[in-house]
Parts: structure tokens; sequence; C-alpha cells
């Protein structure tokens, strides 16, 4: 799944810097969970989002875009420019409970950055593991993080659930833990952060500033005692129009995020940063709608919610803005995968010899955005994992649905928003006219197949019509799983509970010294690692 063609884009790769005098500074936002219909440049006027909408005026809205359906996939693949499925990562997210990660012998984005000269800095969410010390930021590349390691928890008193019933506290300013966060809003936390890291920052120096928020998963569950959507008053306050309560609260949690963002682009202007940097917005996976992993995102009119593999669950809200793009105030229609950041980023900040041996899923798109040029990616490999999967190729998308239980079978709708007349939305995805004669895409009648270009919210399995492109693309996908690493997954090692270590979420596995060639993680039994599956999403 490797990409070759890594050295062309390097060759021109000293412009953008130059041009500037300096390399540029990257801020990497990165959502969690949000909706496509979520946020106001795509149509909604449910939920408005001016901060978002005025860097998506003055940028690029990329409306071609795919990241992995959940969590700790697409974190992966954005770090490292590999397929999920090259790191293992294809199965589930990373429970604080269960002891593995990505691996360490990935070398991730701050760790090039770091070589070019960057300020790295975190500040949010990390989720790529934690049972061991090494697999966290600090370790990876970043200068500072503030945040919390796991995949979901209380936006206010900073608790996190998983699995097994294991609980306690999991928030840290570096590597020591911050009981001071109890009794503030994450959202605001993170912004303040990130603020301060840009106030405080030498600009002789570039910065990369990586934010992947909190908002807007859901929080702990219901029966820990928590409401699983949060949101301080004065932002639902902005939303009497929406009736329901789910719905009111987690638009004031996309109004608190929105504010965030305003208020990271007023420090990088009052620090005149802004005409040198580029900032890159992006969800980790679709919204989960209609209750969903206790959550009430929206994907209208889009097919699905987060973890499935229709188009709601992996088309991704996403943006570019800078000063630096040649034609921008534009939507993009390229075909954009979430691995392609990596490359793009290590082309306008100028490269690295070690970069430019790395073995990459994702490719360059820099000149494909800044010059509205052509996408050279025509194949997605959104996933394969047991028997089920889907890969998009041109205009067409391939779904499998095997006979294991998964979201896909069991989430197959399209979820209006609650509260919202959508007849009155200016959507800018347009859905097609449904063929009733058409079989729907079932387990019975998988392998399914959609034309997106011209059925965006797949109403219509076409696979009757084209067996010879099915059975290509069925083929394609075959010979990609046969390539991929097995998953990485562990099960639940019962030391993990925090209550074993003051009631927090800590590192608990020192690994000895590992000889040459033997993998950093604890080998664990794929089928014993098989956990069920309606237990993985808190990430």
């Amino acid at each position: 799944m490797a990409n070759s063609n890594i050295t062309l884009f390097m060759l021109l790769s000293a412009f953008v810097y130059c041009s500037k005098g300096q390399r540029p500074n990257i801020v990497l936002i990165l959502a969690d969970d949000l909706g496509w219909n979520d946020v106001s440049f795509h149509g909604s006027t449910q939920i408005p989002t001016p901060n978002i909408d005025q860097l998506v005026r003055d940028g690029i809205f990329l409306n071609n875009y795919y990241v992995s359906p959940i969590c700790t996939p697409t974190r992966g693949a954005l770090m490292t420019g590999r397929h999920p499925m090259s790191l293992g990562l294809q199965r589930s997210v990373i429970l604080g409970s269960c002891p593995w990660g990505l691996g360490l012998n990935e070398t991730i984005m701050p760790q090039y950055l770091k070589q070019l000269g960057y300020a790295t800095h975190a500040v949010g969410k990390w989720h790529l593991g934690f049972f061991m010390k090494e697999l966290t930021p600090l370790y990876r590349g970043f200068d500072s993080f503030y945040g919390y390691y796991l995949g979901a928890e209380d936006y206010v008193d900073h608790t996190a659930w998983a699995t097994a019933g294991y609980w306690g506290f999991d928030y840290r300013d570096g590597l020591a833990v911050d009981h001071s966060a109890n009794g503030s809003y994450s959202t605001e936390l993170f912004a303040t952060r990130a603020e301060k890291i840009i106030a405080n920052h030498n600009t002789s120096q570039p910065l990369f500033l990586f934010l992947p928020t909190q908002a807007v998963h859901s929080g702990d569950p219901v029966d820990s005692g928590h409401n699983p959507l949060e949101a301080p008053k004065k932002y639902t306050d902005r939303f009497p129009h929406i009736t329901d309560p789910n719905r009111k609260l987690f638009a004031g949690m996309v109004a608190a995020l929105d504010d965030a963002i305003g208020n990271v682009t007023a420090a990088l202007k009052a620090r005149g940063m802004m005409e040198n940097t580029v900032i890159i917005f992006s969800t980790d996976n679709g919204g989960p709608a209609a209750g969903f992993d206790m959550n009430h995102a929206n994907n209208w009119p889009l097919r699905g919610v987060k973890a499935t593999y229709w188009e709601g669950g992996m088309r991704a809200t996403g943006f570019i803005w800078s000063p630096l793009l040649q034609k921008s105030g534009r939507v993009s229609n390229q075909l954009i995968h979430v691995s392609d950041w990596l490359p793009t980023i290590m082309h306008i900040a100028g490269g690295s010899p070690e970069f430019n041996k790395t073995e990459l899923y994702g490719m360059n798109m820099w000149d494909v955005l800044s010059l509205d040029l052509p996408s050279p990616r025509h194949e997605i490999v959104h996933n394969y994992d047991k028997t089920s999967g889907a890969l998009r190729q041109g205009d067409y998308k391939l779904i499998l649905i095997g006979k294991e239980k998964s979201f896909t079978k069991q989430w197959p709708d399209w979820y209006k928003p609650e509260s919202a007349n959508v007849s009155a939305l200016n959507l800018t995805i347009k859905c097609g006219v449904q063929d009733l004669s058409l079989p729907d895409c079932t387990e019975a009648t998988s392998p399914c197949l959609y034309n997106i270009a011209q059925d965006p919210c797949e109403f219509n399995n076409i696979a009757s019509k084209h067996p010879t492109i099915v059975g290509s693309m069925v083929g394609r996908l075959m010979e990609i799983a046969r390539k991929s690493q097995a998953p990485r997954n562990c099960p639940v090692d019962k030391w993990s509970a925090p209550t074993y270590h003051g009631d927090v979420w800590v590192p608990w596995i020192k690994l000895p010294n590992l000889p040459p060639g033997v993998n950093d993680y604890r080998a664990c039994d794929p089928v014993e690692a098989d956990l069920v599956d309606d237990m993985l999403l808190r990430g």
C-alpha cells in the first residue's frame, strides 16, 4: 500500500517557506465526531459556526475528503501518512484498559517537523496509546502536551470510563497529572492553552500546533452519574429554536468549539503570524447521530453514522486556510484522504531526507489544492476487517457487509437532525433520485456498489448493473487486505485499573529493553483480542 511517488514533490518543497523567508506555521485542528450537517458552511441553518465559516470562505472547502469511520485509525493515518491497515489499527479504537497503541517503529508528524526546526505542541485528546510512557506525546516528538490520553471523558471533572467498569482521572500538563483542570470545561481549557502557546512562541521559529479537540464527542455514560453531552448554559442559550434537549446540548458543544477556533485565530493575528500560517481542519470520523454512542451529531443528508462504511461515517468535514494558497476561496472536489496531510505538510515545511525514505499511503496535495490541479488519488481504501470493508475507485464505491455484527448493518438509514426543518436546509450535498427497483445494500445483497458522484446519499445499489466493476473492486480490496498488518488489539489488562494508581489513568507497563527487530508491544492473539464491537466506541 506504499506510495512510491514521494520524491517528485520534494523537488519544489523549498518554494513555500523560502518565499516567505521562513517555514510556515502549521495549525492542525482535529474535531472529534463532528457530523456533516453540524456546521453552517455545509448549509445547516440550525447551528451557526461563524468562525469556522470565515476560514472556509477565505480558504478551501474540502468537499470530497475522507477519514476512517472511527477515531484511532484516523489519528494513526494523520500522524504517519500510512494506512490504518498498514499500522494494525483497522479494528476498533484503543480502550484505556487495553495495552496497545501506535507502534514505536512509526515516525510521526511532530518528529519529522522537529528535524526541520519546528516547535511542536499538542493540546487536547491523544488516543494513540499510553500503556507505556514511550507511547505518549512527549516521547513522540511533541515539546509540550496538555490534555488527556483516553478516547472520551467528562468535559468538566475529566474522569474517564473504560471497558470492565474501570474509572479514573485523565488530564495532564506535560507528564504531570493536572487536578487543577477539574471543574473547567475542556474546550475552553484547550483554547486558553493554545492561545498561551501562541502568545509565548518565539516567532523566529516555525510553530506546529496540533489541536485535537474533545468537542464534540460524548462524555461519560449516563450510568456513571454524568450527562454524556455537556455545554455551559452560555452556549446552549444561543439555540432557543432547538427544542430537542440533546440536540440543543450538542449545538452548545459545537458553539464552544467554534468560539475556541475564533480565539486561536485571533491569537495568531495578534502575534502577526497569520500571513505565514497554514490552518488545516478535519473531523476524525462522521457524526454519531440519533443517539448513536450517546450523541446527537448529524450527517444529513448523508447515509449512516460514525463507525459505518456509509458516507455519513467517513466523508469528513474539512478545510484548509492559508495566504500561501494561490487559488483559495473555493470548493475542492478533488479526492483526498486523511493520510495525505503528512506528505502535504512535509512539502510545505521543506521535507527531510529521513521522510523522503518513508513508505506512505498518503500523497502530497499542496499543489492540487493551491493551484486547483487534478488529484493524483483515484482510490481510497476505506477499510477491510474480518469480512466487511469499503473501497472507493474514481466515482464508484464498493461496500462489503459480512456475517459478523457491524454498525454498517445496524445503522443503515438517513437520520434527520432533531428540531430541524430539513426541507429548509440549503445543503451542499444534493441527493439523486432513488430507484426503488434496485435492492438495498444488506448482508444478503453484498457486495454493493454506488456511484458516489451521482448518488452521494447512497440511494441506489447498482452492483447488479456492473458485475465486472464489482468483481474487479472486490479483487483489489482482497489484494490489499492480504498485505495488511494484523490488528494490534489486545484484551483488557486488569492492572490498568486506576484503582491501582491513585484513581488516575497512567502508563502501567514497563517493557524491558527489546532486541533489534522485536516489536514494541505485547503480542496478542487477534481472536482473544476481538472484543464485543459495541464496547469499542469510546473514541
